[in-house]
C-alpha cells in the first residue's frame, strides 16, 4: 500500500499525517470541513478560543457518526428480519 505524508492545518496548526493514497483526499476534504466548522462556530457562538470551537467540532462530528452509526444499526436490522422472513416462506414453499 502506497504511503504518502500530507499535511493537514486545523485551527492555524499544521498536522503532519503519513496515510494511504487511498486516504488523502478523504482527509483533506475532512480538514477542510473541520476548519469550515470552526469558523462557523467562531462567527454563530461568539467563540474566540480555538480549544473551544475545536471540542464543539468533535462533539458535533461524534454525534453524527453516532446518527449514522444508529440508522445503519437499524437498516441491517430490517434487513435481516425480511430475509428471515424470506426464507421461511422458501421454505413454506418447498414443504
Amino acid at each position: 500500500m502506497e504511503m504518502r505524508r500530507i499535511t493537514i492545518n486545523i485551527a492555524g496548526r499544521n498536522y503532519p499525517l503519513n496515510v494511504p493514497a487511498t486516504e488523502e483526499e478523504t482527509l483533506r476534504r475532512v480538514g477542510k470541513q473541520i476548519e469550515t466548522m470552526i469558523r462557523e462556530f467562531e462567527a454563530n457562538f461568539d467563540v474566540k478560543d480555538k480549544q473551544d470551537a475545536l471540542a464543539m467540532c468533535a462533539l458535533k462530528l461524534g454525534a453524527n457518526a453516532e446518527v449514522h452509526q444508529l440508522n445503519n444499526e437499524k437498516i441491517i436490522n430490517n434487513t435481516n428480519e425480511r430475509l428471515t422472513k424470506l426464507n421461511q416462506l422458501l421454505d413454506e414453499i418447498e414443504k
